[in-house]
């Protein structure tokens, strides 16, 4: 029996595969990927490695065993069928008789069209009767933190967010939480929100950025509908643009601020404050 990441070469499910390794024989773990070559380095140290592609669901048929507890990392592909993708890997679990399938969600505050194809396959999941865990994402640090050029370049945070808050946490730190998961006990059908420990609104992130740069950065808080035209004008393409400028939106009505603790609880330590996520971006 295996403990199943699908994703393994993404940003989060690289985080998994390295702290699973911290945890069980590598043997025990089973990578799934599209580009066996981008999961070289999981191979050299035992990893057993699968092919498999969300948009070719007949390619997970046969890749579950019985006992087998899965993580499936939502898809990132915004233009396509998720939901579609995402049941596919559900039915060839239940085909094979999986012990867990844990998936990674969205919280359940937000609002955001975002949001829509992780309620549908929550629903798809629950529906499968699979033993599931829920495992309700909020956002990440390096959401903002991996594109800090053009915030340097200009001296400003901009942002549809208004004054509200984000319960944001470092990926390893939701890396931790689906380790815990997928390694210990007594989590079928639980639903954790998860997300940081403190919630920070963006003029207190454009504050940490000044202390770390030693320059002023100022928080500049547009409209929905202007953070929608900045974003295409960048050459981002109009349905991502609406997707991002609403989740800005969405954070604006305090719909991305997660005070359950699950995260923390889930770990056994205090999440990643966002200084800290600054202070590693600046160095690097």
């Amino acid at each position: 029996m295996s403990i199943v990441v699908t994703g393994a070469t993404g940003h989060l499910g690289r985080h998994v595969v390295e702290q699973l390794l911290e945890k069980v024989p590598a043997e025990r773990i089973t990578a799934v990927v599209r580009d066996e070559k981008k999961a070289a380095d999981f191979a050299a140290r035992g990893v057993r490695l699968a092919v498999a592609d969300y948009n070719a669901p007949e390619t997970f048929e046969g890749l579950f065993a019985a006992g087998d507890k899965v993580l499936l990392i939502s898809g990132n592909e915004f233009d396509s069928d998720r939901v579609r993708q995402h049941t596919g890997v559900i039915e060839a679990a239940k085909a094979a008789g999986a012990a867990l399938l844990a998936y990674t969600s969205a919280p359940g505050t937000l609002k955001a069209a975002l949001a829509d194809d992780h309620r549908a396959t929550e629903q798809v999941l629950r529906a499968s009767g699979l033993p599931y865990t829920l495992l309700r994402n909020g956002w990440y640090h390096e959401n903002y933190t991996e594109r800090l050029a053009p915030v340097l370049e200009h001296g400003a945070v901009v942002a549809a967010a208004g004054e509200g808050r984000v319960s944001s946490a470092a990926r390893a730190d939701y890396a931790a939480a689906a380790v815990a998961v997928l390694t210990g006990e007594g989590h079928e059908n639980r639903t954790y929100e998860l997300g940081g420990d403190e919630a920070w609104s963006f003029a207190e992130y454009a504050a940490e950025l000044s202390r770390g740069t030693g320059r002023e950065i100022v928080y500049n808080a547009v409209t929905v509908e202007t953070m929608r035209g900045i974003l295409t004008g960048s050459g981002l393409p109009e349905p991502l643009a609406d997707v991002f400028a609403g989740v800005d939106a969405s954070i604006a009505r305090g719909e991305l601020v997660v005070d359950s603790g699950d995260l923390s609880r889930l770990t056994g330590r205090p999440t990643t404050p966002l200084a800290a996520a600054v202070e590693a971006a600046l160095k690097a």
